[in-house]
């Protein structure tokens, strides 16, 4: 006998293209790409948002990566296996171009800008597995520091075929790229590193001079990865380095995994402790350079950041407005009732905002306007993940304690939030370095104040904002600014966006913007604008943040 009737609850979130329902994104792809881009795109899309992809999120990250050390006769095998569900995802992932191919097309093209909306529709289904399609996207800037290596390497992380397995990369079809920077004892102070690198000429690998690496790596992602950018004390400072899991004679690279790390988050994707014993490198870059050179791929990691974090808020909304859609509470619809109205309309801001940012910044990529992105990454990089976090949580709230459990993904969510804001250079770290950004690099500062001098005359408030973006540059060029970067990026930051969206946003979204974040209409929480404001805007708002 049945002891009640089931109603009211939520049905499954439907099937749904991540592009074509997210009109910012949409329209950002052809704003700053072609069509065959945008027809790209929106076949991803499909896929990201069907049952089958978001079955292999719910497996990759239910059944994780499993560390195997030796093989049964006793002997190093330090290999990661991967449900094959993880492998679906990198399939999908690789063969949608979302790793290096953008390096190879002409400048101008909107490789990066197609990129960039894939990687923003394609993640919004699952998280970890972006980590090593991110960091072989950005290999590829660093290694064109050492063109004969560049010329071996590029043309495989480019690659459109995954070829998962530990093999010499000449005999693969396509590659995958990680990075071993940080130690025990450092952190982000990569300069306190220990690992050494001595110069051992003749060495079995090609394209370079050879060093033989000893030390070990904290953090090290991916670790199935076919190579690695390593940084390594030497004689003459810390130098860059291209290590290889295996040498191109097939003999294995000295590359000890110790231990998995157990993770909040990200749990789908490995994160291991390596220890490196005589292991063979091929030096990138000038020797006592590796920072400079490796910066290249930070920067192109932090772009991901950036577009990682847009689209885990992106999947937390979706998940908010579906449930207000479905859900009844005192007599109505939560989506009609004007509070949570606010609430979601809130959120739709912050998500648009950071989307459009992450286009722009990827367009800055495909001009080669390598000023605009260095202090736009770097403060866009901060601000969006930063803003993640309690943007998910408040997400989740939505649902109430249905939020709270593992079946609708925002708990998954919820945990992968932070993460962005960590890796790539934490808050602080970031926040200083858009000090040193402006303090020694004037056209990277010039091109920011062009950029958002481009969204002048809108409104006295975004004025005013704009105008005081030269007094906040002054002051972070002072000594004794550190204390304040915070302050300074988060100006710098709000007022890009604003910026951006009363350029290319519909008025009820840029105006909405204007007064809450930089006119004073808002309070401590989402769910805080002013009254009349979220009276005449915010159903607008909710249905165009997810026209599903």
């Amino acid at each position: 006998m049945s002891t009640h009737a089931v109603t009211n609850q939520v049905p499954p979130l439907p099937e749904a293209n991540t592009l074509t329902t997210q009109p910012a994104l949409a329209e950002g792809l052809r704003r700053w790409a072609d069509d065959a881009a945008y027809r790209q795109v929106e076949e991803l899309g499909v896929r990201a948002g069907s049952d089958e992809a978001r079955a292999w999120a719910v497996q990759a990250n239910e059944f994780e990566p499993r560390l195997r050390t030796h093989s049964p006769r006793g002997e190093r095998a330090d290999e990661v296996e991967f449900h094959p569900a993880w492998h679906e995802l990198m399939r999908v992932a690789v063969g949608a171009g979302l790793t290096a191919e953008p390096w190879t097309a002409p400048t101008g093209t909107g490789a990066h800008v197609r990129r960039a909306a894939g990687f923003l529709a394609w993640s919004e289904n699952e998280q970890g597995h972006l980590c090593p399609v991110s960091m072989t996207y950005a290999a590829a800037p660093a290694l064109a520091a050492n063109p004969a290596l560049a010329a071996g390497w590029v043309p495989q992380l480019a690659s459109r075929d995954y070829d998962f397995g530990l093999r010499p990369v000449a005999t693969k079809r396509g590659a995958v790229a990680g990075m071993g920077m940080t130690e025990k004892q450092g952190g982000s102070d990569v300069r306190a590193n220990t690992t050494r690198a001595v110069a051992t000429p003749g060495g079995p690998l090609g394209g370079g001079d050879t060093y033989r690496l000893t030390g070990h790596k904290w953090f090290c992602s991916a670790p199935m990865s076919d190579a690695f950018l390593v940084l390594a004390q030497t004689d003459a400072g810390v130098g860059c380095f291209l290590v290889p899991r295996v040498l191109e004679d097939g003999e294995r690279n000295p590359f000890a995994l110790q231990r998995l790390k157990d993770k909040l988050g990200n749990r789908s994707n490995a994160s291991s402790e390596v220890e490196l014993n005589g292991t063979w490198g091929v030096r990138v870059g000038d020797e006592g350079r590796g920072i400079r050179t490796i910066l290249d791929m930070v920067a192109a990691t932090r772009l991901d950041c950036i577009l990682g974090s847009a689209s885990t808020m992106r999947a937390a909304l979706v998940r908010a407005i579906h449930h207000a859609r479905h859900r009844s509470a005192f007599g109505a619809l939560l989506v009609d009732q004007p509070l949570m109205q606010n609430v979601l309309a809130d959120l739709a801001l912050e998500v648009e905002a950071a989307t459009t940012l992450a286009l722009r910044l990827a367009h800055a990529v495909d001009e080669g306007d390598t000023a605009l992105s260095r202090l736009g990454v770097a403060v866009g990089k901060y601000w969006v993940c930063k803003r993640t976090s309690p943007m998910v949580a408040e997400a989740l709230e939505c649902l109430g304690g249905n939020g709270y459990v593992e079946e609708n993904g925002l708990a998954r969510l919820y945990r992968e939030a932070p993460l962005n804001s960590i890796w790539e250079g934490s808050g602080n770290v970031n926040a200083l370095d858009v000090l040193r950004a402006v303090a020694r690099e004037p056209m990277a500062v010039e091109a920011f104040r062009k950029e958002v001098q481009l969204g002048a005359g809108h409104s006295a408030v975004l004025d005013a904002a704009i105008d005081r973006v030269d007094d906040v540059v002054r002051y972070a060029a002072e000594p004794g600014a550190a204390v304040g970067a915070r302050s300074v990026v988060e100006h710098l930051a709000v007022t890009l966006q604003a910026s951006l969206l009363v350029r290319h946003a519909p008025s009820e979204v840029s105006e909405a913007f204007v007064a809450s974040r930089l006119g004073g209409g808002h309070g401590a929480t989402f769910g805080t604008l002013e009254a009349g404001l979220a009276a005449s805007s915010a159903r607008a708002l909710v249905d165009r943040a997810w026209a599903g």
